[in-house]
């Protein structure tokens, strides 16, 4: 996966840094659209691979044409309706529809260079869903998201494969979906389904307003009490490898990260948490024995292979200011109020640590 995922951060960059440049349909396609599927191995200047223009007749109406279509066998398997990066797909969507039960093609992929969406035939067959069973957005893309386009890659494309896993896709972004909105604002539905496994008297609208506040809180103690208990397991860790390692990590300090002990640095356990904190959130994208740690008196490093030149980040975590420094081109440095908030901060730490990987 770490080849498409470079390959599609790149291609992110590149399209951060044109966005204001591309004003048309047209732009769109050649400069996002078509990169895009060459990033999945497809020859995008090969007609008989990747044909543009493919007509796809909608009953009387002759010579419709979609953008693009991927064949296999000469015979479509995904059409793709590409619009200007500058467009919202929410009012497109019936065009791809028309097309789609006109060709053999399983799947159709509506776009404007920056958003996808993936449709397919799961409600009925031969007739295009009505929402998509996958999307994504391709400047803030994630992990999981990744893990499902390794799927439509040329060389690992599999057409029975996709579909028998399109329905959990579908679901599950959508029980996600509504998960979030119930973290957000729990609705009344979901309260009085709570109640009813810890109240018994009777559910009316003045109970359901008096609990609403007391589950959202329930809900936040919840999710933190989860985070804690994850960071307790790392922190233990981090304390057996710190016991292992630290009569040898004291001989190969740099000569600007010397002994702590000498220079009377003291690893606090707020650094500690930090460190644990960004352990958790790079073990998504590498090994967590290459991460560590060394401290000196400005500030705390996180590193990685325990090399100072490789630093992802540095933490000032003093009492009165508090911020987090990347080893980006710009050395971005942000504010924080507490050492947790490198969860808020933990796409642009992957994307650090992504660019010292080797």
């Amino acid at each position: 996966m770490s080849e498409l995922k470079d390959k599609l951060k790149g291609l992110a960059k590149r399209v951060e840094s044109l966005e204001g440049k591309i004003a048309t349909e047209e732009a769109t396609k050649t400069s996002i659209v078509m990169p895009f599927f060459q990033t999945l191995g497809y020859d995008v200047f090969n007609p008989s691979e990747f044909t543009p223009e493919y007509t796809a007749d909608v009953g009387i109406k002759k010579g419709e044409k979609v953008d693009y279509a991927i064949m296999d066998n000469d015979m479509p398997v995904i059409l793709i309706e590409a619009k200007s990066i500058s467009e919202q797909l929410n009012k497109h969507d019936s065009q791809l529809f028309r097309y789609f039960g006109t060709t053999t093609a399983k799947f159709a992929i509506l776009t404007n260079g920056i958003e996808y969406k993936f449709y397919t035939d799961l409600d009925e067959q031969n007739k295009m869903d009505s929402s998509p069973f996958f999307e994504f957005n391709l400047l803030d893309l994630k992990d999981s998201e990744i893990v499902e386009l390794e799927k439509f890659k040329k060389d690992k494309f599999d057409l029975e494969n996709i579909f028998s896993t399109a329905s959990e896709l579908k679901y599950t972004s959508k029980i996600k979906s509504l998960l979030t909105e119930i973290w957000d604002d729990p609705n009344d539905e979901f309260i009085s389904f709570i109640l009813a496994h810890v109240y018994e008297g009777r559910k009316t609208k003045n109970i359901i307003n008096q609990f609403s506040p007391i589950v959202k809180q329930s809900l936040k103690q919840f999710i933190n009490e989860l985070v804690n208990k994850k960071l307790s397991a790392a922190l233990n860790s981090t304390n057996d490898e710190n016991n292992t390692d630290e009569e040898n990590k004291q001989t190969e300090n740099d000569s600007d990260e010397t002994n702590a002990a000498d220079v009377g640095i003291i690893t606090t356990e707020e650094e500690i948490q930090g460190y644990a904190i960004a352990k958790i959130i790079l073990s998504e994208i590498i090994e967590e024995d290459r991460i560590y740690y060394r401290d000196n008196k400005s500030y705390f490093n996180i590193l990685l292979d325990d090399n100072i030149r490789k630093w992802v980040c540095r933490l000032g975590l003093d009492y009165n200011k508090k911020y987090i420094q990347f080893n980006d081109t710009d050395k971005t440095t942000v504010n924080i109020e507490k050492v947790s908030d490198l969860m808020i901060h933990k796409e642009k730490l992957k994307t650090v640590t992504a660019s010292l990987i080797n």
